[in-house]
């Protein structure tokens, strides 16, 4: 059964730019629409949800959404603030939903009583969770006052547009629901069905693991397009202790305990999140017993997979875990041509082999434990062509902090569509550099990002993996393949770059900096600065310091974190962390850590500032103070200078 229409209970909250508005509305008064204008733009998962709030997988998510929600200056929404208001309604500005794919986000607004929420426009991921959840979205602003009046909306409302499956999707209020009728073939799944045409690499890719028919297993479409929505067949499926034990727990809700996985061999779980989560929680959010909230996902994890035979990527009896998901996918596991989906807005990473993989939310991964295949609306692609030659001196990260700052990408542009990586100056890349771009596709609000394979992948995967890999003709795109798109970048013309806090968006040549900017913590790490190129970029700034007799200065603590337990390994091997130890920095097993906020290296005061490797800097991201964002070694860099400072600029600094 599907509804016709639906009515709305509730209040209506605006997400202001201004503070006091937000008190008004949560003191219980109704502001109008132009009253409460501005709205707030760009609002983040990590503002709707902060990551302490994802420790909980339950119910009790309704009590915290927003609590990151910056308004001007403030934070003005509290525990309990929009469960106690009796919102029903939630309204705010462009780009709602961007950085992380956490699920964790709209289900603590519906687990609150939000059932629609109403933005200018919407991130992908956000979106597709919201319609997975059965909590609608809208753009059309003329729904306020209708809901205000009791007005039954209907449903059609709120599919128009949308494709045939999503549409059904919302009709029937979540994934759930409708991959019940699917699997026991009680609707027919629509399909493209286009003739020969040609396609970019990432189209060829869902063209190939198209599901045709799910009670048959028949899978591949002779060509699909931007718009086409289909389910596609995965060779990896992986989730992390964030979200593994809400997926078991929607799972459990809607078909009971013991529901058969699909090809459990390709589903993979990781610990990599909070393994140093007892080292960095400040003693408020402990005294709150927080901790061992956090603690509860680690056996709730554990005990699903191994009661389903789920390969298990844990903690290190030295401390730390064996690795990020995102490293150990590109190490280990991701090949070209391959369809990856990970419940993590850096799936992307392995883009850097030319795998397609994204992020997924908790919902679509539950339902992909059972039906082996996700639900892809098939993006359009914006090429970015690297022109060469490329500066020495760079890394990608300046790269992407140039692109990010860019209007065409800052405001969305690329929203939604898959970045494809082309051109003389990206054969000078390693995977590692060009995992750092596809990693980023996340913080440019694209679906994914990917590389076409070449010589690199192929000397990648034998010297990192051990595999010859044979890349095969059809792994690219065809020269008229229809692209939304295309970006040109002289990359002999960029400058080392850095972003200011707040947003990965901000970026500026650190040149350009009109003052010196002192910091207090230099952080090296995460899947973004970790791997094992970026860790060897650390050890030359830090060999270069020590040939110079230089030493930490007394006030900046220089943490350096590996991505894998392989890169580690590797460090070790090259003597790297007996030299990092020297210097005075803290050497930390591989973990995500610091970059949200659970690890050494976060700040611990609102007036500290932090130069990070990591992929974004979200206000309270990694701790209360400024977070700026560069690459490995600017960071390793600035730790010697004692602000922010570039390699070569340091070393120009000593010659003078």
């Amino acid at each position: 059964m599907t509804r016709e229409s639906v009515t709305f209970q509730g209040r209506t909250l605006f997400l202001s730019e201004d503070p006091q508005k937000i008190r008004r509305q949560l003191a219980g008064e109704d502001l109008s629409l132009e009253e409460a204008r501005p709205l707030r733009d760009q609002i983040s998962n990590e503002e709707i949800t902060p990551a302490w709030v994802c420790y909980y997988f339950d119910s009790r998510l309704g009590d915290f959404p927003y609590m990151g929600l910056r308004c001007g200056s403030e934070h003005p929404l509290k525990e309990h603030s929009v469960l106690r208001g009796g919102f029903a309604l939630s309204v705010s500005g462009q780009r709602r939903g961007k950085g992380s794919s956490r699920e964790a986000s709209p289900y603590a607004e519906y687990c609150a009583g939000i059932r629609l929420v109403i933005a200018e426009s919407f991130e992908r991921s956000y979106l597709q969770n919201c319609q997975n959840l059965g909590l609608l979205a809208s753009t059309d602003f003329g729904l306020v006052e209708r809901v205000r009046r009791g007005e039954a909306i209907p449903l059609s409302e709120f599919t128009a547009g949308l494709d045939p499956i999503t549409a059904e999707i919302v009709r029937r209020g979540g994934l759930f629901t409708y991959n019940k009728a699917r699997l026991a073939g009680e609707l027919t799944q629509p399909r493209p069905a286009h003739g020969p045409r040609p396609m970019t690499l990432a189209e060829k890719i869902l063209a190939r693991n198209a599901v045709v028919d799910a009670s048959t297993d028949q899978v591949g479409l002779e060509s699909v397009k931007a718009g086409d929505t289909i389910f596609v067949k995965t060779h990896w499926r992986f989730s992390h202790e964030y979200i593994t034990p809400m997926a078991a727990s929607f799972l459990k809700d809607a078909l009971g305990e013991g529901a058969p996985l699909r090809d459990v061999q390709h589903i993979l779980a990781f610990r990599d999140h909070l393994t140093f989560l007892d080292q960095s929680m400040d003693s408020e959010k402990r005294q709150s017993g927080l901790l061992e909230v956090a603690r509860r996902l680690k056996g709730a994890q554990e005990a699903f997979c191994a009661a389903q035979g789920i390969q298990l990527h844990g903690e290190l009896p030295e401390g730390g875990s064996e690795g990020i998901c995102h490293s150990i996918m590109c190490e280990r596991y991701a090949l070209p041509g391959q369809v990856v989906a990970g419940t993590d807005s850096h799936t992307s990473h392995s883009g850097a082999l030319g795998s397609l993989a994204f992020g997924v939310g908790t919902t679509d991964i539950a339902n992909a434990w059972v039906t082996g295949d996700v639900r892809v609306t098939v993006p359009p692609t914006c090429r970015i062509r690297l022109n060469g030659p490329w500066r020495s001196g760079l890394s990608a990260k300046d790269l992407v902090l140039h692109l990010l700052h860019l209007p065409f990408i800052h405001d969305g542009g690329a929203a939604g569509h898959v970045i494809e990586y082309c051109g003389a100056a990206l054969a000078e890349l390693s995977t590692d550099e060009r995992a750092t771009l596809t990693n980023m596709a996340a913080e440019i609000g694209a679906f994914s990002s990917l590389v076409v394979p070449d010589a690199e992948t192929q000397r990648f995967l034998k010297e990192r993996r051990g595999l010859e890999f044979e890349l095969e003709d059809w792994m690219t795109s065809d020269p008229d393949a229809e692209v939304a798109c295309t970006l040109e970048v002289d990359c002999s013309a960029l400058r080392c770059m850095v972003a200011l806090p707040g947003d990965p968006g901000r970026g500026v040549p650190i040149e350009a900096l009109e003052e010196d900017v002192r910091i207090d913590i230099a952080y090296g790490g995460s899947c973004t600065g970790g791997k094992r190129d970026d860790i060897t970029h650390m050890h030359e700034v830090v060999q270069w310091a020590l040939s110079e007799g230089m030493n930490l200065p007394v006030h900046v603590q220089l943490f350096i974190q590996f991505g894998s337990e392989e890169v580690r390994k590797y460090a070790q091997e090259q003597g790297w962390i007996a030299l990092f130890e020297e210097v005075g920095a803290h050497v930390l097993g591989p973990g995500c850590g610091a970059c949200i906020n659970a690890g050494p290296g976060v700040s611990q005061r609102p007036g500290q500032v932090t130069l990070s490797a990591v992929n974004r800097n979200h206000p309270g991201r990694s701790g209360p103070g400024q977070v700026w964002l560069a690459s490995p070694a600017t960071v390793a860099a600035s730790a010697f200078a004692g602000k922010i400072q570039s390699f070569e600029a340091l070393k120009e600094t000593r010659r003078s």
